[in-house]
């Protein structure tokens, strides 16, 4: 059997670690090894360490004296990586029964891949019943899957779902320090210039846990931060392994255009809808016109200004009305849409933008 080494980084998440451990021991047709990294936890996380170390020796545990932050605590696990497959799952996160195997028997058929990633499901409470029953795979080229991300400016795995083999990892080395939220795109995007892309259709490979406490909505919070965090991933990623592509600008600036265009729509959206806790709509077309300066000349910006220029001269009935008219075309609109890019997405593992449809 193949081995996979699974790296748990857990800060004081004690209370989901022991289902998350079993989730990876329960894996069956693979051999795994669970090191665990304790950033030095406050909570009973080191209780819980020592038990699952005394009933199981596939699990191994280190624990910091001080708390290293989750970059360096994700690059000390890649240092020690064993075996043939790495699959980094946060300690809040679980594996799907067969999502191991179902992973490494694709990327054993095929040797060029260096990644294979499937369809997560949201815990949030209640663990859902997962689907287990693969419907086939594919094998995107890797530039090819590159330039989708680019074309989408979006980031299409979220995390636990990812199986990378060894010796891509090690050849590719660590996060990147310098991206706390985005490290984790970078690396998809680095791995897929120097190898092809896995996909398992019809089988959820992980279940991602959604919770108000994770570093997503609290550290991470806001689609600004979002947006210039992806950016970040794809200048970096174009200055490492991405940097030796042909198509290396032509690629980056499909992922500036996508970006961009991502801005400048949730910049009218948030004129419609006003978010107290969000930033104004000029800092998101200050962030596009950054990116694509040419931007600013199109018929969509110039809408946008004109409209922000007329909400001053319109009496609160008139906003109120154009408030509720625009809600209902974007939801009828938003209805449309997001139905077909979440099926072509469950199936395919590929977000196309908007102009696709």
């Amino acid at each position: 059997m193949v081995k996979v080494q699974v790296l748990v980084p857990c800060y004081n998440y004690g209370r989901y670690l022991e289902q998350n451990v079993q989730s990876v021991l329960d894996q069956e047709g693979v051999d795994v090894d669970i090191l665990i990294i304790d950033d030095c936890s406050s909570d009973n996380t080191p209780e819980v360490c020592g038990e699952l170390m005394k009933r199981d020796p596939r699990v191994r545990v280190i624990r910091h004296q001080t708390n290293m932050g989750h970059i360096a605590t994700y690059n000390e696990g890649i240092s020690q990586i064993r075996g043939d497959y790495f699959v980094l799952l946060s300690a809040d996160d679980l594996l799907t029964p067969g999502a191991l195997k179902r992973a490494t028997s694709l990327m054993e058929a095929y040797p060029n891949v260096g990644m294979t990633y499937g369809q997560p499901i949201s815990l949030i409470d209640e663990l859902p019943k997962a689907r287990t029953s693969s419907t086939g795979t594919s094998v995107w080229n890797g530039r090819r899957w590159m330039r989708h991300v680019c074309r989408s400016g979006k980031n299409f795995i979220v995390c636990p779902e990812a199986v990378v083999r060894a010796s891509i990892q090690r050849r590719i080395g660590g996060y990147n320090p310098e991206l706390p939220h985005s490290a984790d795109m970078e690396m998809w995007l680095r791995i897929a210039a120097i190898s092809d892309i896995g996909f398992v259709r019809g089988a959820d490979q992980a279940y991602y846990r959604v919770h108000a406490l994770s570093m997503q909505r609290t550290v991470h919070a806001g689609f600004l931060f979002d947006l210039v965090g992806r950016h970040r991933a794809f200048q970096s990623a174009f200055e490492k392994e991405g940097a030796s592509l042909p198509e290396r600008e032509e690629l980056y600036s499909l992922a500036k255009r996508a970006l961009a265009s991502t801005a400048i729509q949730y910049a009218r959206k948030l004129r419609d809808f006003p978010l107290t806790d969000d930033l104004p709509p000029s800092s998101y077309r200050d962030f596009a016109v950054s990116l694509r300066p040419e931007i600013a000349g199109t018929p969509r910006f110039r809408a946008l200004e004109a409209t922000e220029r007329s909400d001053h001269r319109r009496s609160p009935f008139e906003k109120k009305v154009a408030h509720y008219s625009a809600r209902f075309r974007k939801f009828a609109e938003r209805e449309i849409f997001n139905r077909a890019e979440w099926h072509w997405s469950r199936y395919t593992g590929i977000y196309f933008p908007r102009c696709f449809f």
